[in-house]
């Protein structure tokens, strides 16, 4: 019995084609008009700054604009990109353009854990702004409440021991207290390797070909949360 469950989300709790083809295109869409409307606001130039200053000083807001979609283009991963896109993000969140989806068997249970009592937590690339309106906006509703705490790469890349060791210990148990759910069998082999329990979620829709056999790295799988046993 684990005491905590610490989950991603791409790929586990939610498609990969959500982010990849709803949440991306959209910030690409939005970012020249947000930029415009709020490029003079402190929490929105501090970023357009720093991208400024990283590029030889551009000058013009609609240069840093095309800086910022060729890296959505190249799915870089660079805190001024992620943060202005979280903040796009929440615009559009606001507006109802979109809701995060959520895999029909994912709600259920983690909400199933929650009123068990089992303290659930996020660990995603993304930051955890974007974290929380993904699922405070999601297909099941506002999911928040369901969590107790949101991690993202401050403590570390996904693929590294040393990051679930620093979870464990934010959290507050054992690492070998700690259920992870991860698509990503690399994600996976650094949990367990800092002690946690693992499984590998396996979903048709995101992987075709099943992992199956030494393609699991020795993980427990399961091809949805209904299937994972606690």
């Amino acid at each position: 019995m684990p005491k905590a469950i610490l989950t991603d989300i791409e790929g586990t709790t939610s498609s990969i084609s959500f982010v990849k083809d709803v949440l991306f295109p959209y910030a690409r869409r939005a970012l020249p008009r947000y930029v415009a409307a709020h490029g003079r606001e402190p929490a929105v130039r501090k970023w357009l700054d720093a991208v400024a200053t990283e590029n030889g000083g551009l000058c013009e807001d609609a240069m840093i604009v095309e800086v910022l979609q060729g890296w959505i283009d190249e799915d870089r991963k660079h805190t001024a990109l992620k943060a202005l896109q979280g903040m796009v993000w929440a615009d559009g969140y606001r507006n109802a353009d979109f809701s995060a989806h959520i895999y029909p068997d994912a709600a259920p249970a983690l909400r199933a854990w929650h009123a068990a009592g089992l303290p659930l937590y996020v660990y995603s690339s993304g930051s955890v702004p974007a974290q929380r309106l993904f699922f405070g906006h999601s297909d099941a509703g506002d999911l928040t409440p369901l969590f107790s705490g949101w991690f993202d790469t401050e403590m570390g890349g996904k693929r590294e021991a040393g990051s679930y060791t620093r979870i464990a210990e934010a959290i507050g148990l054992a690492p070998a207290d700690i259920l992870f759910l991860t698509d990503v069998v690399e994600e996976a082999d650094a949990a367990r390797e800092a002690g946690m329990d693992t499984v590998l979620i396996d979903r048709l829709q995101d992987y075709p070909q099943p992992r199956e056999g030494e393609a699991t790295h020795g993980h427990v799988r399961a091809t949805g949360f209904d299937q994972v046993r606690v």
